[in-house]
């Protein structure tokens, strides 16, 4: 498997096997669409717009309006039931998926794209028995699947078959800190833990200078419970490799646990800084520490102390983290200021531009948050919440002919929200109301009590 995380992510958090071709999902369709029908084409591109922005119906709509248009045109179909399997996993529609991707490859058995999508479909689906055979396939194509195949092996309890292709993958590219941890596991599943750490002990006896076979130790150990035996191993890995970073991801966790704030501190400010480590991982570390703050409070200041500027460059995910830590903390200003910066880096972050509008009506700067969702609109025109946002400032600031035009707007991205749907409509009272135009009023008040006769009659 091209499993592009480190050891780290097994370490602490557990094997979290990624598909390979998880990485690639979002490539554009390679099928030439240049000599189609015009509503083929119109339908065709409005449902990977609609995919985009994560508005996953509307894009199954228009794509069975591209299939019709297709017609006869076995490709274009094709390229339909591609997009639809691709919707249909994001919406957890998994047996409808399988059944598009099938279509797809009935035209071409061996297509890559295909292949690794109906793997990644069957992998979120936990239907690991069915990816078996899709991932033999794809080994025939890219051999970096055969970690895949193993990882498949042992979900299915496989396990003589799992570990004997990891066997020969370790003669064949040698041993791999994947490898080994899953070797681990499958050895305590199995009950042949007391094997596993007897193996990797013998090879650290005769190479003390080894870090791989020391992570893969502390690994095994903590997956036993054994955090004493743990901690000391990465002790004795910091004395045999004192510039290893790697253990660092373990230290900090066993400082943190002991409440060694200092220790734990400069655990995670090399982490921070590792060139080694992979952001994911450095921001799992991040939050663990806010979570161990929030539950000890006497560490709150400790944050203070975080090496985070190197880890905040092209990670905005810091900012979302530290901005939603200070928020449940009552901390607004301290909240807004982190949600800016990561804004400031990374605008297409929807989360944090969310996060960021919505305090910033909460604290009353409504200038600020209509000059932010115009921004956001610009990127994310289908949102309705950015609309919403937008339209409530207006409506703050006595503004009550941009908050119609801007709620108008609004309402024709809505889809199948009822609540968002009433926020819009209390909305519109409030602009037209300040307009005196009473009879509008009257028919959004007619709307509201329409939505809540529907809401009450699904309830009932």
């Amino acid at each position: 498997m091209k499993i592009k995380y480190v050891f780290l992510g097994l370490l602490l958090f557990g094997i979290l096997c990624i598909p390979k071709g998880m990485y690639a999902q979002d490539k554009p369709p390679k099928d030439d669409l240049g000599n189609v029908s015009d509503d083929f084409q119109e339908n065709f591109f409005e449902a990977l717009k609609q995919k985009g922005i994560e508005n996953y119906e509307l894009a199954l709509n228009a794509l069975d309006k591209a299939e019709v248009a297709a017609k006869d045109n076995e490709e274009n179909k094709a390229v339909v039931y591609f997009e639809k399997g691709k919707n249909l996993t994001a919406l957890k529609r998994f047996e409808e998926a399988e059944i598009n991707y099938n279509l797809v490859l009935k035209w071409s058995p061996e297509k890559l794209d295909v292949l690794e999508a109906l793997y990644d479909m069957y992998y979120d689906a936990k239907n690991y028995k069915s990816a078996i055979p899709v991932v033999k396939k794809l080994v025939l194509q890219d051999s970096d699947y055969k970690e895949d195949l193993a990882n498949l092996y042992h979900r299915t309890k496989q396990y003589d078959k799992a570990l004997l292709l990891l066997d020969e993958l370790d003669e064949e590219w040698g041993e791999s800190t994947y490898r080994n941890a899953l070797k681990s596991q499958i050895y305590r599943v199995t009950g042949n833990t007391e094997k596993a750490i007897s193996n990797l002990e013998e090879k650290i006896t005769k190479n003390p200078k080894s870090e791989q076979e020391y992570l893969n130790l502390i690994y095994l150990y903590s997956d036993e419970g054994n955090t004493k035996k743990a901690f000391d191993t990465a002790k004795e890995l910091i004395k045999q490799q004192p510039k290893s970073q790697l253990a660092h991801l373990a230290l900090y966790k066993f400082y943190l646990d002991e409440g060694n704030s200092q220790e734990s501190i400069n655990s995670m400010n090399v982490v921070f800084t590792s060139d080694q480590i992979e952001n994911k991982s450095k921001n799992r570390v991040l939050e663990d520490f806010l979570i161990f703050t929030k539950k000890n409070p006497a560490f709150k200041s400790e944050i203070e102390g975080l090496d985070l500027n190197i880890l905040a460059q092209e990670n905005s995910q810091v900012y979302l983290l530290l901005g939603d830590y200070y928020l449940s903390e009552e901390d607004k200003e301290k909240a807004l200021n982190f949600y800016k910066k990561g804004i400031e880096n990374d605008l297409d972050n929807y989360g944090l531009l969310k996060n960021t509008v919505l305090l910033q009506l909460e604290v009353e700067k409504y200038e600020d948050a209509i000059l932010l969702s115009n921004k956001g609109l610009e990127i994310f025109p289908a949102q309705p919440l950015l609309y919403l946002v937008n339209g409530v400032a207006n409506n703050e600031l006595k503004n009550p002919d941009q908050a119609i035009e801007i709620f108008e707007m609004g309402l024709d991205y809505l889809f199948d929200d009822p609540k968002m749907e009433y926020d819009f409509y209390q909305q519109l009272i409030i602009a037209h109301t300040l307009k005196g135009s009473l009879k509008k009023v009257k028919i959004y008040q007619k709307k509201i009590n329409q939505l809540s006769i529907s809401n009450q009659t699904m309830d009932d």
